[in-house]
């Protein structure tokens, strides 16, 4: 089902959510391969941009052609978000602003979801973004901060009135993290508060669980986080699934090595070799998790140093 973002028309309503150390531009260009509808760049300090931080060179960058892409940006000054969100607007379709990260350090410089403790200040950072940018302004926040405060439907419609053109709601509390379960209902809630795309977060990790949240909710998509942790699949799964009601089969054993060994390559490409397979280690646990003999495997990519390393532990992969 395509759905439109303010003037950005988007194939399928399936996206993949920002996720700090994963979804860099080679597992970005993996997801793309994956039909995914939108794909999110990891969180991105404004005041980072604006000191010209070099750590952020890597997460800005993008590849060409790479359309639909949205860039995600943190930070609680409204100018400097403006202004940091117009200097590097260029590469991005839309902008997506954190209010939901639960991060203590990010907490702490009442940033992410510690917005939702400050609607006012959350209204000005989104209406002047708004106004000053030509291109869409999303937001992505939780629930609530803790169960006591539980303010999505409220933060829901000052950011529609902000001028945001769409919400993606995590439906547990920051207090919550990512454990226990997501509140869907409040999906529900806030979907039937405001006119904007609502697109649901939480506890996706089927094409099953997609449509349940779509038809439970009345959400207009989803975006999926820890379920597409090396499971990329789960993303050109979930749109079919979504447009013809039938499940893909398993995915093959060649079909997994072929795909972790274009993201290594492009990790390489983006990366350089030795900060690659550092990198790769974490993707090459989620890639393998629950099969056989995954537990050696995990120890011997502990070790791993090359792109020959790898193409040796997935050789393996295939013997199995």
């Amino acid at each position: 089902m395509s759905l439109n973002i303010g003037n950005v028309c988007l194939k399928n309503n399936v996206f993949m959510a920002p996720m700090a150390g994963v979804t860099d531009l080679a597992y970005r260009l993996i997801c793309e391969e994956m039909g995914v509808g939108l794909a999110v760049t990891e969180m991105v300090s404004a005041k980072a941009i604006l000191y010209k931080n070099k750590n952020n060179e890597i997460i800005l960058k993008t590849a060409p052609g790479e359309h639909p892409l949205a860039v995600q940006l943190f930070g609680s000054d409204p100018m400097i978000m403006a202004s940091m969100a117009e200097r590097i607007k260029e590469n991005f379709d839309i902008i997506d602003v954190n209010m939901g990260c639960p991060v203590p350090k990010i907490v702490g410089n009442n940033e992410g979801s510690a917005l939702m403790k400050d609607p006012g200040l959350a209204f000005k950072i989104l209406d002047t973004m708004s106004r000053v940018l030509d291109k869409p302004v999303t937001v992505k926040f939780r629930k609530g901060f803790d169960d006591r405060h539980v303010n999505c439907v409220e933060f829901a419609k000052m950011a529609e009135q902000a001028g945001v053109k769409a919400i993606t709601l995590h439906a547990r509390t920051r207090e919550q993290m990512y454990s226990g379960k997501a509140d869907w209902e409040m999906i529900r809630k806030v979907k039937e508060a405001v006119s904007i795309p609502v697109i649901g977060n939480g506890d996706i990790f089927r094409p099953e669980d997609a449509k349940r949240m779509i038809e439970e909710t009345g959400c207009d998509g989803v975006a999926l986080a820890r379920g597409v942790k090396g499971n990329p699949w789960l993303i050109r799964d979930t749109v079919h699934y979504l447009e013809t009601g039938e499940l893909l089969p398993p995915v093959t054993m060649e079909e997994r090595v072929r795909v972790i060994r274009k993201h290594a390559g492009l990790m390489v490409e983006f990366k350089g070799e030795h900060m690659a397979m550092l990198e790769m280690r974490k993707h090459l646990a989620w890639y393998t998790a629950g099969l056989p003999n995954s537990a050696k495997l995990r120890n011997d990519m502990n070790e791993m140093s090359s792109m020959e390393d790898l193409m040796e532990l997935t050789e393996r992969l295939l013997q199995y």
